[in-house]
């Protein structure tokens, strides 16, 4: 098996055994959030609510978009073809990156069109750059890819969920397996955002105290290795010899690019330039499939962490969803389903939360999202929206594990139970999970 690594409430990981690492915290039970709507009678009349998505379809994560996209309408089709008294309706769009800034006109398009939550977006950077816009309109924003451990803490009216675990733990996990892997010494190339480095607030040795980077470097060091080097580049640089030159003058053992489609640019140059594959190490942001992007066997040995269960073991589900995908007009995902099962597990939550809550007003959906994932306590566990919905109706209190996981918000809208999976590639540029 992979990697496996547990974390406690304190973060502290216990152990690291091969591929796949879990957190569990204990749910927060909140006093006076178990009742439902009229004391959980389930969903008042027939609702209509209104969701748009700030999905990256341009930008240095557009890659992530057709999966994020592809999961939300398999979500909608199932919540409409369900007829448990709600129905969804969804206007897509843009939210590009901190470069393109496509967010800035598609985000009072989508607030203008009556939306009451939007999905969105996958880089926490970005999302930090709407937020306030979304939840000062009363309007829930969701993501299905933030990880930036800021985002915990942003004064977001308790309007902003996740359904990607916080980066802290994606950073124990790779710096512990980092240094299993028998490194001494890291180097790391970082996206200078709240996503790569956080604040960019370094300790007195000079290293990143937040963002992946931090967390990384946490981890690395308490397991006794060294950062010795940890150059920044911005969104939209498009030349990175700079930093591929002072990562590789301070003679590391191993390297992490902390990047998003930069990869494209600094991989040959890196790898190409003599470094080992099989010492570059990957993130959430950068591990796709490069069948097309490198010659064959450049990324061989890598590996790379992505929130999230191993794909392998939800076959089914993303084979429906790219079906769905496909038939709808769009080009086949290509085994491409990253944050996809995230992005759908949101709109269900969405949708129970409105039917728990007899409304689809962002405010009240809000205060119902962590009950119908459990974080309140006491619900009953189900695994489908017919299921959850059903006994919504029945006017018990639903307790959803989805596709991506359990979930389990806790009172921040975080996460509390989560996976991060290791990947490897191959000689074709492609990952699979790490079996080492």
């Amino acid at each position: 098996m992979g990697a496996f690594a547990k974390a406690s409430a304190s973060r502290k990981v216990a152990s690291l055994l091969g591929g796949l690492a879990m957190l569990g915290t204990s749910a927060l039970v909140l006093s006076g959030c178990a009742a439902g709507a009229g004391g959980g009678g389930g969903p008042v009349g027939d609702l209509t609510l209104k969701i748009g998505t700030a999905l990256p379809q341009t930008g240095s994560l557009a890659f992530l978009g057709p999966p994020e996209e592809a999961g939300v309408a398999l979500a909608v089709k199932d919540v409409n073809d369900a007829a448990k008294g709600i129905t969804i309706e969804v206007t897509y769009g843009d939210s590009g990156d901190t470069d393109n800034k496509a967010y800035e006109t598609e985000v009072p398009r989508l607030l203008d069109a009556g939306v009451t939550a939007i999905l969105g977006a996958a880089s926490s950077g970005t999302s930090l750059q709407f937020i306030d816009q979304v939840v000062g309109a009363g309007v829930i924003q969701f993501s299905p890819a933030n990880t930036s451990a800021a985002l915990s803490t942003y004064d977001d009216k308790g309007l902003y969920f996740r359904t990607a675990p916080s980066d802290v733990l994606q950073g124990e996990v790779l710096g512990n397996l980092i240094a299993a892997d028998g490194h001494s010494t890291l180097g790391m190339i970082v996206l200078n955002d709240s996503y790569g480095n956080g604040d960019g607030a370094k300790d007195a040795n000079g290293n990143f105290t937040s963002g992946l980077a931090g967390f990384v470097t946490a981890a690395f060091t308490a397991a006794g290795g060294t950062v010795v080097s940890q150059p920044t580049f911005n969104t939209g640089d498009t030349n990175f010899d700079a930093q591929i030159s002072e990562v590789t003058a301070s003679n590391p053992d191993a390297i992490v690019l902390i990047t998003f489609e930069e990869l494209k640019t600094i991989a040959p140059k890196l790898i190409g330039g003599g470094f080992p594959a099989d010492k570059v190490y990957l993130v959430d942001g950068n591990v796709a499939n490069y069948s097309e992007d490198f010659e064959a066997g450049l990324l061989e040995g890598s590996k790379g962490t992505v929130p999230g269960l191993n794909l392998e073991t939800i076959a089914d589900f993303t084979t429906a969803m790219n079906d769905n995908w496909v038939a709808a007009g769009n080009a086949d995902l290509a085994d491409v389903f990253a944050y996809g099962p995230e992005a759908y597990d949101a709109v269900v939550l969405l949708a129970l939360a409105a039917m728990e809550a007899g409304s689809v007003e962002g405010v009240d959906m809000a205060a119902k999202l962590q009950e119908v994932s459990g974080g309140t306590g006491g619900g009953t566990k189900c695994t489908t929206f017919v299921e959850c919905a059903d006994i919504i109706i029945g006017g018990g209190t639903a307790d959803y594990d989805g596709v991506s996981g359990p979930i389990t918000f806790n009172e921040v809208g975080d996460p509390t139970e989560a996976s991060i999976q290791v990947y490897q590639f191959g000689n074709d540029n492609t990952a699979v999970p790490y079996a080492g």
